[in-house]
């Protein structure tokens, strides 16, 4: 196996690590909220407009926080700025650009 099929089994493992903890984890969209903002708290909402508290869901959470933890952040942005250089723009780095960015 040369050096291309090594990175690429990484990055498919990666990427299905990532999709196996998503499915398991909160879904909906994740916002920051709370009644002290001493304490804020995650809260997730739901397409049906259903909330949940995401610390109340901590077994299905935990690995993906952990997962995704702030080391994850400067090889992210690297790659984001790589894909900025490339024309035309990687849609899959843009869509998660437009995530990231709200």
């Amino acid at each position: 196996m040369d050096d291309d099929d090594q990175g690429a089994t990484v990055l498919l493992a990666a990427a299905g690590r990532l999709e196996v903890l998503a499915a398991r984890t909160t879904g909906g969209s994740w916002a920051v909220g709370g009644l002290l903002a001493s304490r804020p708290e995650v809260i997730a909402r739901a397409a049906d407009g259903g909330t949940e508290h995401v610390a109340e869901a901590r077994a299905r959470t935990a690995e993906w926080i952990v997962t995704l933890s702030p080391a994850v952040a400067g090889p992210l942005a690297a790659w984001l700025r790589s894909a900025a250089d490339v024309t035309p723009v990687d849609p899959h780095a843009l869509a998660l650009a437009r995530v990231l960015t709200g």
